[in-house]
């Protein structure tokens, strides 16, 4: 039987594994499994038995469960900051607007394209933020890194913040739930973790 199986050009799938929670000794922290599989160029499966591809990766990774709550927290308090400073840049750029010589009905046009494009515009952050962010991606970077020097702490971000790419983080280290990650900056970051 033939099943068929798309994926878009650079996307990252993650799954997570929670194994029971019975610990087996005291001294033992709960761990859940991190699944990932990711392609570099598009792929369509039309027969899994004679499937091979070299564009395929996958993986695992054992992580603390502590260590994702507290991650998650934080990229959850990350991700409120940055739309509170999309609002506060929305509102600055809509007071400039409102003193502009438009046609109010062709400013009511022009809404519903910026807020679909809102989410995916670079946001500018403050230095508070900023420090947030590092030290978010941080903490990432050393849940993900296989080689322990990798895990040092980043002095620079290393893709744009957006709104959605916070969020795909956010969504991404969510035990209960898996994501597909394509923006390609942080796709291109994350992968570099793996290796």
């Amino acid at each position: 039987e033939s099943r068929a199986a798309n994926a878009s050009n650079k996307e990252i799938n993650i799954q997570w594994y929670i194994p029971s929670l019975a610990k087996p000794s005291n001294d033992t922290e709960t761990k859940v499994l991190l699944l990932y599989a990711y392609n570099t160029k598009p792929v369509k499966v039309s027969n899994i038995k004679i499937f091979g591809s070299m564009s395929m990766f996958s993986g695992r990774l054992w992580i603390p469960l502590a260590s994702i709550i507290s991650l998650r927290e934080k990229l959850s308090n990350l991700k409120q900051q940055v739309e509170m400073l999309m609002r506060s840049s929305k509102r600055s750029s809509s007071a400039s607007e409102a003193t502009s010589f438009l046609d109010p009905s062709e400013t009511l046009k022009t809404i519903p394209s910026k807020k679909t494009q809102t989410s995916v515009a670079k946001v500018h952050l403050d230095e508070e933020t900023e420090e947030m962010a590092k030290r978010c991606l941080s903490e990432v970077k050393a849940l993900l890194s296989v080689v322990p020097a990798l895990s040092l702490q980043l002095t620079e971000i290393p893709f744009d913040i957006t709104l959605q790419s916070i969020a795909s983080l956010e969504d991404m280290f969510n035990p209960a739930n898996g994501c597909i990650i394509t923006e390609e900056s942080l796709f291109n970051w994350i992968i570099s973790l793996f290796h």
